[in-house]
């Protein structure tokens, strides 16, 4: 079997090869455009994977075609514009009155727009010279409106996060079982879910973490605990930027941004895997964030592969999955996993104060992709007009202005 990783000077990659041993790979390739990133990462890959006692190939290369030709499962975690382009998705918006992140909003929108046509070109590679049913696991954000790039485009792909893998291990920690024991029920879209139900080995306790543990649970996400009592669901860290919007705005304009952080430990963790010494990933890499990736992308290419039926939280198209949404959209949802692919697990209906949002950026994220591919500035501005985050003509207009031009530079 040939696994390809697009993108692998990315520091997430040790946290992907140090949960290669669950899976039985050949071949293993590592592409990235930065020879040097690459260099540095894929020294540190090969000594983990010494460390592990790993018999087959492992091949950096900047070379794509090379790199996807055969490959029976393809990963894409990259980042267009690297960290510069990431703190300007976060500054400019602000400027307008926005909150500035880089996967939801007006920063998100700017990521989607420089980001999808580059993944496009990549799956064309993929379809051309990759194994007749390859899959895609799209790890790039803004993953959800990514992922729909690929599937409107007819890829064989699935998206995924690591945010319910962080809530596994949470509640679990909490509970005092292993992680393995918990399914995390967590729906919606990308970075905009609810985990509406943990399951420890079938019995759902949800109501019992919120009872004894939602006060830390909710000082963790930064909310108040009675929003968590009233929604009867854990939100994703990401709905903080809607349930706290004023407060998030007032600190992101006082404060300094997460992506001047986030270059700094990259750096750091750049520094460390130098080290020829170094042959396992470091602590700090936790606080890179997509902590536990290795977890989500392994376990879900090994049920693929060997057919477990597994439940991994994805993204796939909905299909009729949560009500009130299109079949086309894409949602995030706990899933089926087997050789014959990816059944969503059924649903009970999203309550309104869930569906109502979730409809909105579901739109939003129609548009975003449409615009992303085909360019069109008439469905650009009509999808940040769209996003709650935005939603105002004037607004849209500049920033439109200030982020295309951004995009294009």
């Amino acid at each position: 079997m040939k696994l390809a990783v697009v993108g692998a000077g990315s520091t997430y990659t040790p946290e992907l090869v140090s949960g290669l041993s669950r899976v039985d790979v050949d071949e293993l390739w590592l592409h990235d455009i930065d020879r040097e990133r690459l260099e540095v990462v894929g020294g540190l890959a090969a000594r983990m994977l010494d460390r592990a006692g790993y018999r087959g190939v492992l091949e950096p290369t900047g070379d794509l075609d090379a790199a996807v030709e055969g490959a029976d499962f393809v990963l894409i975690q990259i980042r267009v514009g690297g960290q510069e382009a990431r703190l300007r998705d976060e500054t400019v918006p602000l400027a307008c009155g926005c909150i500035g992140q880089e996967t939801t909003g007006a920063g998100g929108f700017a990521k989607a727009m420089r980001t999808v046509p580059v993944v496009l070109e990549i799956a064309e590679r993929v379809r051309t010279l990759a194994a007749p049913d390859a899959w895609i696991v799209d790890f790039t954000n803004p993953v959800g409106i990514v992922t729909r790039a690929l599937l409107d485009d007819g890829y064989r792909a699935v998206g995924l996060c690591n945010v319910a893998s962080g809530f596994q291990r949470s509640f679990a920690r909490r509970l005092g079982v292993e992680p393995e024991r918990i399914v995390v029920d967590q729906v919606g879209l990308n970075h905009l879910t609810w985990v509406r139900a943990a399951r420890l080995d079938g019995r759902d306790v949800l109501p019992e973490l919120l009872a004894e543990h939602g006060d830390e649970l909710a000082d963790e996400l930064e909310l108040p605990p009675a929003l968590l009592d009233e929604l009867g669901a854990v939100p994703s860290y990401y709905l903080r930027y809607f349930y706290a919007h004023d407060e998030v705005l007032a600190e992101q304009l006082d404060g300094r941004p997460r992506a001047a952080r986030v270059a700094e430990i990259e750096a750091e963790l750049l520094d460390l895997y130098r080290d020829p010494g170094l042959n396992e990933k470091p602590a700090l890499l936790e606080q890179r964030g997509g902590a536990f990736y290795s977890e989500a992308a392994v376990g879900l290419v090994s049920s693929l592969l060997n057919g477990d039926g597994a439940v991994h939280e994805v993204d796939v198209r909905n299909g009729g999955t949560l009500a009130g949404l299109a079949d086309d959209d894409v949602v995030e949802v706990p899933a089926r996993v087997g050789r014959d692919g990816i059944e969503p697990l059924e649903q009970a209906p999203l309550a309104p104060e869930l569906l109502g949002l979730v409809q909105h950026v579901a739109a939003y994220e129609r548009l975003t992709a449409q615009a992303a591919v085909t360019g069109d500035l008439e469905l650009a501005r009509k999808a940040l007009l769209t996003h709650p985050l935005i939603g105002q003509y004037d607004v849209t207009n500049e920033l439109l202005e200030r982020l295309l031009a951004r995009v294009q530079a």
